[in-house]
């Protein structure tokens, strides 16, 4: 049991080597930066003796072991069952697939259920594939003002037709978190199946797909530390129902039968370091002889109040700055907020911090719906994300930096 939660974020930046360039990075929900601890993982795997899984020979055995690592790690992440950890090239790659694979069971008058939350990756697949096979698609919308998704409106359009839900774990854009179990419950209700985009969730917060109660959870590594690629997690005797194209000779194994051609093993060699950092970002935790989920547990209770502090800080700095509008308002949110500017472009902000060596981008992000929906049209706004790295001088140079600009 541990008593005290000890994040030490000096330790924790001195595993960066991308931050002793001097800028204060602020794009984590584009994608992290990465610890050193990642990139030795997929040099070592890359470089040494590596060939087609096996059992004869270190190569073969090697290449064995890291896919079995990998399913472990992120099983452990979002507390699931290894045999249900899919990889793929991205989680937009692996929406689409499923997607495809799941809507052969559609029929004309089935209703798909998506929302103006969403990033873009979690809406179109299913809009498409719905439009393919004449499918309805219903749509549920969050409330511009507060920025929250209420549960209503997810249940609102529920029907006894209603085959998929497709929701996210928290919004890539202004950081709202629905209340995915409640969602989730009264989706199952009338047999319909949940599929959780937690990308930008698996950053702040820790999964757990027994509570969030999600069919299908993706997520990209990228976002939480790791390297470029997405991961798809089910239930494994779910997995054995979905039966997709594959070449002839290709396994039949769950899950192995939905991840095509050979597995870039260096990268998952460095999800499996990713998820190893997350577990010791709090000091005691890193040391204690426990398991890695409640190492997990700890870290990321850690994370949250080291990120969470920071939110107030630089909320409470905006406030104080004229002419912002910031969009991020839900009651439970990540530390991500969207912000706009009277009488300036986000652009003109997002380049006028650059030359303090400040990066904070702007744009709709893929998450369309809701820029839209919020009345910002394509253009977005500028995003600041904060990351496990984030320290109090990033912040103030955030601050000092949207000051200089807007006067």
């Amino acid at each position: 049991m541990l008593s005290v939660m000890a994040y030490d974020v000096a330790r924790i930046r001195s595993q960066f080597p991308s931050l002793d360039f001097g800028w204060a990075q602020f794009d984590g929900p584009g994608g992290t930066q990465t610890p050193r601890a990642v990139g030795d993982a997929v040099a070592s795997v890359l470089t040494g003796p590596l060939s087609n899984r096996g059992t004869i020979g270190e190569s073969e055995v090697r290449a064995e072991e890291t896919v079995h690592g990998f399913r472990l790690a992120v099983a452990d992440l979002v507390n699931a069952h290894p045999a249900g950890v899919v990889h793929g090239r991205s989680a937009t790659q692996l929406t689409y697939d499923f997607s495809r694979h799941l809507s052969r069971d559609w029929a004309p008058g089935d209703e798909v259920v998506v929302t103006r939350l969403d990033h873009d990756a979690n809406v179109r697949p299913w809009v498409q594939a719905a439009e393919r096979v004449g499918a309805t698609v219903r749509w549920a919308d969050f409330d511009p003002e507060s920025g929250e998704l209420p549960t209503d409106a997810v249940t609102s359009v529920l029907s006894s037709r209603t085959r998929m839900v497709a929701v996210t774990a928290a919004s890539n854009l202004i950081g709202t978190m629905p209340d995915i179990p409640g969602i989730a419950a009264r989706a199952h209700a009338v047999g319909a199946l949940v599929y959780v985009d937690g990308v930008h969730y698996t950053a702040h917060e820790l999964p757990d797909l027994v509570t969030l109660g999600a069919d299908f959870f993706t997520c990209s590594p990228y976002k939480f530390l790791g390297p470029h690629c997405g991961v798809l997690i089910a239930r494994p005797e779910l997995l054995e129902t979905i039966v997709p194209d594959k070449l002839l000779p290709a396994t039949d194994v769950v899950p192995e039968r939905f991840e095509f051609g050979t597995l870039p093993y260096e990268l998952l060699a460095g999800v499996t370091a990713a998820v190893d950092v997350l577990a010791a970002l709090d000091t005691e935790a890193a040391g204690a002889a426990m398991s890695r989920r409640n190492r997990l547990v700890a870290s990321y209770a850690a994370l949250h109040d080291h990120e969470d502090a920071l939110r107030v800080r630089l909320e409470d700095g905006l406030a104080e700055l004229p002419g912002i509008t910031v969009w991020s308002r839900a009651a439970r949110r990540t530390p991500t907020l969207l912000m706009t500017f009277d009488g300036h472009a986000a652009s003109d902000i997002t380049r006028s911090l650059a030359h303090g060596r400040v990066l904070a981008p702007s744009g709709n992000f893929y998450a369309l719906e809701v820029s839209r929906h919020l009345g910002l049209g394509d253009d977005g706004g500028l995003r600041v994300g904060l990351a496990p790295y984030t320290d109090a001088s990033d912040v103030e140079r955030l601050l000092d930096g949207l000051r200089a600009a807007l006067s």
